[in-house]
């Protein structure tokens, strides 16, 4: 048959799966700027992905993402000394997907190199494939346990930190700042692992009751074919296991709302707070989207409360307005710098809640890009602002009102140092026992006051740090 063929034919290429296309398409988005939950529905929709496909594609593309330091480490090793720098972003893209369906995904060796390599093919040439094929072929030769050993070896002269940073796929900055946060807060440091460990799986959906039910809420969920359990911080709290939350009718309009279980816990300490005097004028400082103002609004029960939601970004106040709806005329908005709202109305509000604009890196399981764009300085940056909000704070509070500091970042230099800076105007309230009293029994054991750190392998929350203040 050969001699039939013409002497310039070629084999026919295989066409790339298109769920690999999809998740190489966002990598490529989200070093480009993107993020990864707005550009990968997109892309999937784009590409008319669904079923399996998509939910594979979906997989492969977070998995990446999260694990990319861990990728990029194995195939560091794999290059035989190129530096990885050196290799074209496309190409490492690629070797990244597939060093993640081998090691992460469970996919057979053969069909994972096969696709991988016709990927390289189809997306980068003909040269890039045979590239992507030796080095897929060395990734290959080790399981995941036989590379974790081979990356303590090369990297033991770095340090303890560089190694787990490596096999748990995070920056080494950011696992300084939560060994810091442990001995702070008197975790043991090597509980470290289990933090990272949970830090790689997805965060799963919690659902706070507000304006209906749980019961309704577990109803819904019946009905509409979706899996439910009990939350694992908080009564109130229920947990998706399997299903779209949208199809809840509660959901859709706003009767409950999607919230991690240790957001609601911050709400629920604001509302919940020993106060003496005056009880009527409740202030949420930096509002968007809205989810602990709609809680707040929810837990204020027979009391006459006027809640005062203050964002900065006008898109971002839009979107407390839709949470805040089914409360009618009970929070009142107001677009604005939180920072100016001391010198418009000092001494005015009975509670106030501050949560901070801060690194994130208490939430890293939401974004899985986030941990690789995020920088030290991003900390420092913040850090300013953040003195800036809780100084207004302060001053629009009236002697003896409460202010709540909460931030989504375990960082000492965004949690205890803005605290501390206002030591002089403020008395501290034991924000853990206070805790004890509204989250599940024995959740909250062992975590020493008086400020609350929640952390995601303990608590299935997101590392919220919360201060309780008294206005002296």
């Amino acid at each position: 048959m050969s001699e039939d063929r013409p002497t310039n034919w070629r084999p026919a290429r295989m066409q790339s799966d298109p769920a690999r296309v999809v998740a190489l398409d966002v990598l490529e988005q989200v070093r480009n700027g993107a993020y990864a939950n707005i550009a990968l529905p997109a892309t999937l929709k784009r590409a008319n992905v669904r079923g399996r496909g998509r939910g594979f594609a979906t997989n492969l593309t977070y998995g990446t993402l999260r694990m990319q330091g861990r990728w990029d480490a194995i195939i560091a090793h794999c290059v035989q000394g190129r530096p990885v720098d050196e290799i074209d972003p496309l190409v490492m893209d690629i070797l990244r997907l597939g060093a993640h369906q081998i090691l992460g995904l469970r996919v057979p060796i053969h069909a994972a190199m096969n696709e991988t390599v016709n990927l390289a093919r189809n997306e980068a040439g003909s040269g890039a494939s045979g590239f992507v094929n030796a080095v897929m072929h060395r990734i290959s030769e080790r399981t995941s346990e036989e590379w974790d050993e081979v990356l303590a070896k090369e990297l033991a002269d770095k340090g303890e930190l560089a190694v787990l940073g490596a096999q748990a796929s995070h920056p080494e900055w950011i696992l300084k700042v939560y060994e810091d946060a442990f001995k702070a807060s008197g975790r043991d440091v090597a509980d470290l692992p289990k933090l990272l460990e949970a830090n790689n799986e997805p965060a799963k959906v919690a659902i706070a009751p507000r304006a209906v039910s749980r019961e309704t809420i577990i109803d819904e969920a019946k009905e509409a074919g979706i899996e439910i359990t009990d939350g694992e911080l908080m009564p109130d709290a229920l947990v998706l296991e399997k299903g779209n939350p949208g199809r809840m009718p509660s959901v859709r309009e706003l009767s409950a709302g999607v919230q991690d279980e240790g957001s609601q816990l911050v709400a629920h300490l604001v509302a919940e707070a020993p106060l003496e005097g005056e009880d009527s004028a409740w202030l949420d400082m930096c509002a968007g989207p809205g989810g602990k103002t709609a809680t707040l609004a929810s837990l204020t029960g027979e009391r006459d409360v006027t809640i005062f939601a203050n964002e900065l970004h006008p898109h971002r106040l839009d979107l407390v307005a839709d949470a805040v709806a089914p409360f009618g005329d009970m929070v009142v908005m107001r677009e604005g710098d939180g920072r100016e709202l001391a010198d418009e109305e000092p001494n005015r509000f009975d509670r106030v809640l501050v949560d901070a604009p801060c690194s994130g890196i208490g939430s890293l399981r939401r974004r899985p890009e986030a941990r690789w764009r995020k920088t030290e300085e991003d900390a420092d940056g913040m850090h300013e602002v953040q003195l800036g909000l809780l100084e207004a704070a302060i001053d629009a509070t009236r002697p003896g009102g409460l202010i709540c500091y909460s931030t989504c970042s375990p960082d000492l230099r965004e949690t205890t140092e803005i605290v501390e800076a206002f030591a002089d105007r403020v008395e501290v309230l034991d924000a853990v026992e206070l805790a004890r009293t509204l989250a599940l029994p024995g959740k909250l054991d062992g975590i020493a006051g008086p400020y609350l750190q929640l952390w995601p392998d303990m608590h299935e929350s997101d590392a919220m740090f919360v201060a309780l203040l008294i206005k002296k």
